[in-house]
């Protein structure tokens, strides 16, 4: 993602949407005409600000950061929208580490107002304060974090949906029971299997086990099932199949 120009006053102050909270047509129009998409990593040359959400891949991540900084103008902001990797290890790939934080949305972007916005060692008090700026701009209010692998969100949320999985294990209850349990007993949305499939049990199994290199702590170790479904492909909705069945119907 890259920031050229706010957005402007109409979609930050709310004018031209529906009461069921979707876009009128002009002002879906005036949105999709400031989106733009390239392959070319050149054409970002002049971005203020830039927003890495590609995969949950470390060396990945490095490769497009190291390019961009010979790229884009000295001034610019680099963010990451990583959910588990710290940022430091991020940001040592470039010459701009002051300038340099992470932004971490949440799905669905559109709906959640939560952005957590992390620090490192390195970064400056004016690019903290820009980068909660922006957030703010886009209507989503940003919480301030100290670099560590899974921010404050995931830290205290991957724990819990391996304890849910570990509870299945162990036949505390069925899938719907604990889901229905976490949700009655404790104003819940959805349960934490339900949650499980709909972020993908390869995504979490994936974090769990960077949060687990990075701690060394038992609760963010991934538990057995987890493995053995995410092998199976199992992967939640996405795959059709998890914790429950998505087919037609």
């Amino acid at each position: 993602m890259c920031q050229r120009r706010l957005l402007d006053r109409d979609s930050r102050s709310g004018r031209g949407v529906s009461g069921k909270g979707k876009l009128e047509a002009e002002q879906r129009d005036k949105a999709l005409s400031r989106i733009s998409g390239t392959t070319d990593l050149e054409e970002l040359a002049d971005c203020d600000l830039i927003i890495e959400a590609i995969v949950e891949n470390l060396e990945e991540k490095i490769r497009i950061f190291a390019t961009l900084d010979e790229t884009v103008q000295a001034e610019a902001l680099f963010a990451s929208n990583t959910s588990s990797l710290t940022i430091t290890q991020i940001a040592m790939a470039t010459r701009r580490t002051d300038r340099f934080v992470g932004l971490h949305f949440f799905n669905p972007v559109p709906v959640m107002k939560l952005v957590e916005v992390v620090r490192t060692l390195m970064t400056s008090d004016e690019t903290m304060q820009q980068a909660l700026d922006f957030v703010s701009t886009l209507g989503k209010e940003g919480v301030s974090c100290r670099d560590n692998s899974g921010f404050i969100v995931n830290r205290l949320l991957v724990p819990y949906l391996l304890d849910a999985i570990t509870a299945l294990e162990g036949g505390v209850g069925s899938a719907e029971d604990i889901d229905r349990a976490m949700q009655l007993g404790c104003g819940y949305p959805m349960g934490p299997l339900t949650l499980l499939d709909f972020v993908g049990l390869d995504t979490t199994y994936y974090i769990a086990n960077i949060m687990f290199e990075e701690y060394r702590e038992r609760r963010f170790a991934p538990p057995p099932l987890l493995k053995q479904m995410v092998q199976a492909g199992r992967c939640g909705r996405k795959s059709g199949r998890g914790f429950y069945e998505y087919g037609q119907g």
